[in-house]
C-alpha cells in the first residue's frame, strides 16, 4: 500500500490562502507533513482543480480498498465538470461528477424519464480546511437498481466511502441510518428521477 502514501496519515495537504469552510469530521486524517504553494490561484475552484490532478490516482486506489465493486476504475468514465465546484448539499466540499456507460444520458434526461437499472453516478471530493488546507475528502455513490428493488428510494442506492476507503454509509447495507437522508435531499429532483446536475458555469459540455 505504500503507493497511497498514506491519503490515512495525510502526507500530502495543500495550502490555499482563500475562504475556509468546516471540514466534515469523517474527512479529517492526522496530518503530518505540509506542502505550501507559493502561488495560489485567484479563486478555489481553479486551485482545487490543480491539486485534484496531483491527488486524483490515489484517491481512486483509497476508495477501491471498500471493495464495492461497482466504483472499479470510476475515474476512466465520462467526466461531466471542467472543475471542482463547491457543493452546499454534500457538506460543502469541492467535488467531481462521473458516470458509467450505463449512465451516458446523465444530465440529459426530460423531465419524467429514468435512469436505466445499471447507472452508476461518483461524485469524488476534496474538502477545504478552516485553516485553508485541500485534502482528500467523501466519495458519494448513486447506483439505480432494478425496478421495485427498493421503492422507499425510487430504486437507487446511496453509499458513502470515507477517503481512508472505510464505507461510512450504504442504503442497502449495515450502515443505512447514515446515508438515508441523502434521498430526502433528493426528492426534490423527482421529476427527473431524483438526480441533481452540474451547477452550468461548470458543465463540461454546456
Amino acid at each position: 500500500m505504500a503507493r497511497l502514501f498514506i491519503l490515512l496519515s495525510a502526507a500530502v495537504i495543500f495550502s490555499f490562502a482563500g475562504p475556509g469552510t468546516s471540514a466534515a469530521q469523517q474527512d479529517s486524517p492526522e496530518i503530518k507533513d505540509h506542502i505550501f504553494l507559493e502561488n495560489p490561484a485567484q479563486n478555489a475552484e481553479a486551485e482545487a482543480g490543480r491539486i485534484y490532478q496531483a491527488l486524483k490516482d490515489e484517491m481512486e486506489v483509497s476508495y477501491e480498498m471498500s471493495g464495492i465493486p461497482e466504483i472499479k476504475n470510476y475515474q476512466s468514465w465520462d467526466s461531466f465538470n471542467s472543475l471542482p465546484y463547491l457543493s452546499e448539499t454534500h457538506g460543502r466540499r469541492y467535488v467531481n461528477n462521473f458516470a458509467n456507460k450505463i449512465g451516458a444520458d446523465y444530465g440529459k434526461l426530460a423531465k419524467g424519464e429514468k435512469h436505466a437499472p445499471g447507472t452508476v453516478l461518483a461524485k469524488d471530493s476534496l474538502t477545504l480546511t478552516d485553516s485553508g488546507q485541500f485534502f482528500p475528502g467523501a466519495l458519494f455513490i448513486m447506483e439505480k437498481l432494478a425496478a421495485g428493488t427498493n421503492p422507499q428510494t425510487a430504486d437507487w442506492r446511496y453509499i458513502m466511502i470515507s477517503p481512508d476507503g472505510s464505507v461510512f454509509g450504504d442504503t442497502t447495507g449495515d450502515q443505512r441510518a447514515n446515508v438515508d437522508y441523502c434521498h430526502d435531499c433528493h426528492k426534490v429532483r423527482a421529476s427527473y428521477d431524483y438526480v441533481f446536475y452540474i451547477p452550468e458555469e461548470f458543465r463540461r459540455n454546456k
